[in-house]
């Protein structure tokens, strides 16, 4: 049996079907072009380059491909050295080499609702289901990042579900602050990642996404919806600091600092979890003992497995 593209380790090989998920060209120092291509199946994706080549056309994403290499290290990473690549004709069932969150799509749906329903203040938990209703589909299937967290199919409600319950804690514990306002925030502080990124399979960042970003997207989908519903001035000022906000600094993407104990939570709470997520990323395939490739995302560091 073939050995799947998340049990890859350096020095094995690859023989197999697999989906195109990104493909990018590139320019080698020599002048020649390049595709740089992320190959993928149910269990992870890969890195590899196809030389002398720039047609992202015949290797589009969604495309699948019988591909053949070996697994090697570049620069503390691994890297398909490719042999062999080929398109097969024909195929367009999609869904063996799609990586879905590890709750089911249904349970999603059930965890989150119920969620929204404890909403106590009314005009609060009518706006959120509102804005939710309206984006229903894409909300429960799209991803919550092109690469670096929950980066599957439904990750954006499993990083969703997963910030909600770390939420709950975060209340029980310090009851000072106003649930309401922090699982509202929650609820809908990426939500515009469906108007950011393209679809739920192999998502690329959409014309707005590039010129606008999610946080002033939410915002003003807040603003549409809150005056259709009547929604009190205060809480939708209240939720869109909490969008705006949620990345911490502007520097990191914020339009201001959190300004509300429940905006510097959400921004904690959605960094906590965005950062396990990539260490279970990073540590897939890891053997006790050893490291972690660099992750970019985490200040280019190595991550120790230990023997324990």
């Amino acid at each position: 049996m073939a050995t799947k593209i998340g049990q890859l380790k350096v020095g094995d090989t690859l023989d197999q079907y697999v989906m195109i998920k990104q493909s990018y060209r590139g320019l080698a120092g020599n002048g020649k072009p390049y595709l740089t291509l992320i190959l993928c199946d149910e269990s992870g994706e890969i890195e590899t380059k196809l030389w002398d080549s720039a047609d992202t056309e015949k290797y589009a994403m969604k495309k699948i491909v019988h591909a053949s290499g070996e697994v090697m290290d570049y620069r503390g990473r691994t890297q398909l050295k490719l042999k062999q690549i080929s398109i097969i004709e024909g195929e367009t069932d999609i869904a063996p080499y799609v990586r879905s969150a590890p709750v089911a799509k249904s349970e999603l749906e059930t965890t989150i609702r119920s969620y929204i329903e404890s909403i106590r203040h009314d005009g609060m938990r009518q706006l959120v289901e509102a804005i939710v209703e309206r984006n229903e589909e894409a909300y429960f299937t799209y991803p919550a990042a092109v690469r670096h967290h929950h980066a599957v199919y439904s990750g954006l409600a499993f990083h969703v579900m997963s910030m909600l319950k770390l939420a709950e804690t975060m209340c029980d514990l310090y009851p000072q602050l106003n649930r309401d306002l922090l699982v509202s925030g929650v609820v809908l502080h990426d939500l515009a990642k469906v108007i950011e990124l393209s679809d739920a399979i192999t998502p690329e960042y959409t014309l707005e996404g590039k010129l606008l970003g999610h946080l002033s997207l939410m915002a003003s989908e807040i603003e549409v919806i809150a005056r259709e519903l009547g929604t009190d001035r205060e809480v939708v000022t209240l939720l869109q600091h909490l969008v705006l906000s949620h990345h911490g600094k502007p520097e990191w993407g914020s339009a201001n600092a959190p300004q509300l104990p429940e905006a510097e939570m959400l921004f904690f709470i959605d960094n906590i979890d965005a950062r396990m997520n990539m260490f279970d990323k990073a540590f897939e395939g890891v053997e006790p003992g050893t490291f972690t490739e660099r992750v970019m995302a985490l200040d280019n560091r190595a991550f120790y497995k230990p023997n324990l």
